[in-house]
This record gives C-alpha cells, structure tokens and sequence, in this order.
C-alpha cells in the first residue's frame, strides 16, 4: 500500500482509487461492485478522505451523488497519484523484470493484426506486468493522456500533431478497398468516378478514415453510396465477402482474407490517404522500463532479425 502524510494523518492510494471510480460509475454502490467491496467500505473510505482534507467530495442527493468543487479540484491530482504508483511500481521494483499494470490505448485495426503478436512478445520479456488495453479514437487520445488513464497509446491514423503530446514512433501504412474476387469491380484499375453510385462499407461516423474518402469524393463532386457504417472491420468484410459492397479499410486488418482468396484489393489510382501507425505518449510522462520495452518491441514488428523489413 502506497500512502502519504498531511496533517498527520495518512492517504491512502486505495482511497483515492475508490474516488476516481465512483467518478467513473456515478455511483458509490456500482464502485463497489466494480472493485469487488462491500458498500460499507467505499463508504467508510470516502468519508475517511473527506475527513482527512476536511472537505466535502460528494453531495447525495438521495439516490443520485453529485462531485462537489472540492471533489473536481481532487480528482487530477488522484489520478496523478494513481499513475504515480504505476510508474514507481513498473520503475522500481524489479530492474530486470518490471511488475505492475500498464494501460494502454489501442486502434481496434491494430488489435485484429499486429498488437496480438506484440503483446505475446511483450508477456513473455515481461510476466510480472499485466497490460490493460482500451479501444481509443482520434478524439481522445490527447485528453486520455493528459489525465493519466492512458500510460501509452499505439493508433493508427493520420498524424496526430498536439503540443500535449510526444509521438515516439511512427509508420507509413496503407487503406485500400476490397471487395469480392467475384465482385463487378474486382481485379479492374479504380479512381474517384468509378465510384459513383457504388455501394461503400465504411468505418464509423467518427473515424478518420471514413472522413479522408468522403472529402476527396465530394472534392470531385461525387457523392458516395454508403450502406453500411460501423467500427467493426470484421463486419465490414463479411459483408464484402458476401458481394455486398466495396469496404475501404486498413491493408494490415485485411492479410488473411486476401491470402485465402475470400478478398481481392481493388487497384486504386487515386487520391492518397496518409496514414500511420503511431506510438503516443504524454509530453511530461515518464518514460518507465515497461513503456520502453514495449515501444521497443512495437518498433521491431514488420522486421526480420538484420533489421529489414519482413516480407
């Protein structure tokens, strides 16, 4: 148990992690089922906190809880502390192997190709760390790290430029579109008019993906035909498996379907999309032994044992 000292008295790592997650649950009973405690124990460790900073940190207003002032003004220096510990423990402990947790933000596109292999990579270097994995969109990356839920994040999107954040690597990668090999379209050269009325399968509303098309489309005055718009790449190319549209979608979430000839990439002469897989990190965080044997690992992928890249 980590803890410190004011008034005499002591704070206690748990209790703020018992703050920051009725924050999280708006909820005192929904934290305790969370962390596994009885309400009795959240209860007894708020008001504990309260006591010692000799503030209110929650109105209950019957069933509802509201943050107080006070409550808002704690909540970043708990999560600081909170990743304090995470550091001191994946730093300190042990110099050869690190034990600890080690959240971590992640693009699902990376998670359905590369990041598996990573992380097998990384338990086996590393067994005493334990790494939680959090879906992230372009959005919050900043936001995520500035507040310290996330230690690193490893995206794939166009260049994420924030004066909050450090990228420490950085890879050109490839969108492409597929379709059936029995589709229409299939095994033909494509640009932007040939996709006039097409049916597209597209990533969700909110993805940089989706955008990047749309607006070189309408840029040629065309507007696209989309039938479908989800976050999933695996539904995606069900339903371009099935003849049902032209998905546009990372090349790396597609390798095992175009090698066993259930898809086909469409040879695109059009606009380019630049895109990156990309490793992020807060300016100030300090970089601890687990976020450097993991980053270092995420720079190997895609290379053989001289340093050239795989085939």
């Amino acid at each position: 148990m980590i803890y410190y000292s004011i008034k005499g008295t002591v704070m206690t790592i748990t209790q703020l992690g018992t703050f920051i997650k009725i924050i999280e649950m708006n909820s005192f009973s929904a934290a305790a089922d969370s962390l596994g405690y009885a309400q009795s124990t959240v209860t007894t460790q708020i008001k504990q906190l309260e006591d010692e900073l000799d503030c209110v940190l929650f109105e209950r207003l019957g069933k509802k809880i509201v943050v107080t002032s006070s409550g808002e003004r704690l909540l970043p220096y708990a999560e600081k502390m909170l990743q304090l510990e995470r550091d001191i423990r994946l730093d300190v402990s042990d110099e050869e192997n690190p034990a600890g947790i080690l959240k971590l933000g992640v693009s699902e596109s990376l998670c359905i190709s590369r990041f598996p292999r990573i992380l097998m990579e990384f338990n086996s270097r590393n067994p005493k760390t334990e790494i939680r994995i959090q879906f992230v969109t372009h959005e919050n990356i900043p936001d995520l790290l500035q507040k310290g839920e996330l230690d690193l994040v490893y995206t794939l999107n166009p260049l994420i430029e924030d004066e909050k954040v450090e990228v420490l690597h950085s890879k050109r990668e490839k969108l492409g579109f597929y379709a059936s090999p029995e589709y229409p379209m299939a095994g033909k050269t494509i640009r932007e008019e040939d996709l006039k009325d097409v049916p597209l399968l597209l990533t969700g509303y909110n993805c940089n993906f989706k955008h990047m098309l749309i607006s070189d489309l309408e840029s040629k005055g065309i507007s696209p035909k989309i039938i479908l718009e989800t976050s999933s790449k695996e539904i995606l190319k069900q339903f371009a498996i099935n003849g049902l549209g032209i998905a546009f979608i990372p090349d790396m979430t597609s390798e095992n379907e175009v090698k066993n000839g259930r898809l086909r990439r469409l040879n695109w002469k059009g606009a380019d999309f630049p895109i990156y897989s990309q490793v992020l990190i807060h300016k100030d965080k300090h970089r601890n032994k687990a976020i450097t044997g993991l980053v270092d690992i995420i720079k190997q992928e895609g290379y053989d044992s001289y340093g050239r890249m795989a085939e």
